[in-house]
């Protein structure tokens, strides 16, 4: 049987922005904490959604040629695959996210903001 995970203890362990973290496997998924700030990538992902359920501080998920998507704690937001989007986060923000095992943060869009998840 698993452990169980506690959030915040996870999330004391990393500073670093944009880095995932992988706290849980779930079926063929990761359960990833990312602590974000500034702008990310304009980016999509043909092959999966893509799952955003912030923890603490505040999300804009942006959507190419849509409105955006404004997320505050305990709100979740799924970007259908094949969407272009960016998130964006003013302040720091913690989030967490589902996606399957082998997918690139960055989807489509690669560069330096690429980054393997490590397990914590």
């Amino acid at each position: 049987m698993a452990d169980k995970v506690n959030l915040a203890e996870k999330l004391a362990t990393f500073d670093d922005r944009w880095k995932p973290r992988i706290v849980a496997d779930y079926n063929d998924n990761k359960v990833v904490l990312v602590k974000v700030e500034g702008e990310f990538v304009w980016h999509k992902h043909d092959d999966t959604d893509d799952f955003f359920l912030v923890v603490s501080g505040r999300l804009a998920i942006e959507l190419r040629g849509q409105d955006d998507v404004e997320l505050g704690p305990g709100e979740l937001f799924v970007v259908p695959r094949g969407v272009e989007h960016r998130p964006v986060a003013r302040e720091e923000t913690h989030v967490l996210l589902i996606e399957p095992h082998g997918t690139s943060n960055t989807g489509d869009a690669g560069g330096d903001l690429t980054a393997e998840p490590q397990r914590i």
